[in-house]
């Protein structure tokens, strides 16, 4: 099977278990987690386009698991999260990742939470080296080996 195959299957497999386990997942610490972890995987090159951040919205608003909480709360606190990371890539890369953190106090959480990041970077069919690595960075900051994801 081809890498991209795998892949594939593989984020179809993380939206089922995070589909199954979104009655579990309607607190406020995943609500902001997700939405740093989607705008880390969107900055993750370091610049967010207006295309790229209307395009992981969308995403975002479309998300079954992500419908838990109102449309516009999330949108608000994507683009505030975009916005340190893109205001100062690296500065806003340790706040966005510190949001991401407070999830680990809940290990389903945090493993969806890293599900959420692998399914929005992979959306466009590429999920980048770039994007694969905050990934990996989030899993360090929500204590869980990124093996486990296949990162």
């Amino acid at each position: 099977m081809a890498l991209w195959d795998r892949f594939k299957e593989s984020a179809s497999t993380m939206q089922a278990q995070l589909l199954a386990k979104k009655n579990d997942l309607k607190s406020g610490s995943f609500r902001d987690a997700s939405m740093a972890m989607c705008a880390l995987v969107a900055a993750a090159d370091g610049t967010v386009d207006q295309a790229e951040r209307q395009r992981v919205a969308q995403l975002i608003a479309s998300n079954d698991v992500l419908q838990n909480f109102p449309a516009d709360d999330l949108r608000r606190r994507f683009d505030e999260y975009v916005n340190k990371l893109t205001t100062d890539f690296d500065f806003g890369k340790v706040s966005v990742l510190q949001e991401v953190a407070k999830a680990k106090k809940k290990p389903a959480e945090a493993r969806a939470v890293v599900q959420i990041g692998i399914v929005i970077g992979g959306a466009d069919g590429d999920f980048d080296k770039d994007e694969q690595a905050v990934v990996r960075e989030a899993c360090y900051a929500l204590d869980l080996p990124p093996h486990e994801f296949d990162l």
